[in-house]
């Protein structure tokens, strides 16, 4: 079963005050989320990935289209105690401490007594506040809010957990507790749904992604098979090449860039045509040594950026 699930769900809004017209902040979206699974929702800025979550929050209501949370459709009482939601700008009372406000929350769920102490204590921890927790909410940096924002996402030991943007604020130290929390979630088979513009955060942590961009999806799938279908090549360290064999193999396109790189090496990049297993024996054969071969593979960066200015491109050159 999904976790979450989607089907042509949609959002417009209605912009301007005399003769209002509706702006399309989400186009039909339809895709799911397996359970146990981390899957990134990515996209620049204004893309719609902060709507898309406040959609199946029901913060605001779609347009059109359906959507499920645990087999089960928006709204439904039962669901809701059990998924968690950390929104993008989380904003708390600033005169409770952090301990009085997921001890707030933890009341809110139904737990009281020692295991309400307990499992505010363990959070606090597993996000990285220490006798910061005792402290008015209103002396905490953005970072720090931040931290505390998880830790009520996960105060009723949610099944799914939404982040939105989870990584803002945080200061590297704080990025990683955040990414091996993330981890541990998904090692006890919860499953994640996070929105966020930070790529190297999602291809750390994600079995899948989908990039929106202007409110359409224009790309999903899990992030081995986006960067095979980019394999670019081979970069090749080899020792003792010659001068000579180097230009040859240039003028023929068999080596597209070389870069002398240190004494008598030089790393070359191959085309995706070239076989490297014959040029390497080739290469032997002329007296030269292999160092090391690796495959050219793009980065989700990299396709990210491609997948959004191709996007904005069709948007441009489309009708309006």
């Amino acid at each position: 079963m999904d976790a979450i699930r989607t089907e042509q769900l949609t959002k417009h809004f209605p912009i301007g005050f005399w003769r209002p017209r509706p702006y399309v902040a989400l186009h039909p979206l339809t895709l799911s989320v397996g359970a146990g699974e981390v899957f990134g929702f990515l996209g620049p800025n204004g893309a719609g990935k902060t709507t898309t979550l406040k959609l199946l929050m029901q913060l605001i209501f779609p347009t059109g289209g359906t959507a499920e949370i645990l087999g089960r459709p928006l709204g439904d009482a039962a669901t809701k105690r059990r998924i968690g939601y950390l929104p993008e700008n989380p904003y708390f009372y600033d005169y409770l401490t952090a301990e009085e406000l997921l001890t707030y929350f933890a009341g809110l769920f139904g737990y009281a007594g020692p295991e309400r102490r307990t499992r505010v204590a363990r959070l606090l921890d597993a996000v990285g506040l220490g006798a910061e927790r005792r402290l008015p909410l209103r002396k905490f940096s953005k970072g720090m809010v931040q931290r505390v924002g998880i830790a009520q996402a996960l105060i009723n030991d949610p099944e799914v957990v939404f982040f939105d943007e989870p990584m803002s604020g945080l200061d590297p130290l704080g990025r990683r507790e955040i990414r091996e929390l993330i981890l541990r979630l998904r090692g006890e088979g919860r499953t994640v749904f996070f929105s966020s513009h930070v790529l190297s955060d999602a291809e750390a942590l994600c079995s899948r992604v989908a990039i929106l961009v202007g409110g359409r999806l224009v790309a999903s799938g899990a992030i081995s098979e986006i960067q095979a279908l980019d394999a670019g090549g081979w970069d090749v360290v080899v020792r003792g090449l010659q001068p000579a064999v180097l230009d040859a193999l240039t003028r023929a396109g068999r080596v597209t860039t070389s870069t002398a790189v240190g004494g008598d090496r030089y790393a070359l990049e191959l085309p995706a045509s070239e076989q490297p297993h014959v040029l390497l024996s080739e290469l032997a054969a002329s007296g030269a040594t292999l160092v090391s071969a690796h495959p050219l593979r793009s980065s989700l960066e990299d396709f990210f950026v491609r997948e959004v200015a191709a996007a904005s491109r069709d948007r441009r050159l489309g009708p309006s």
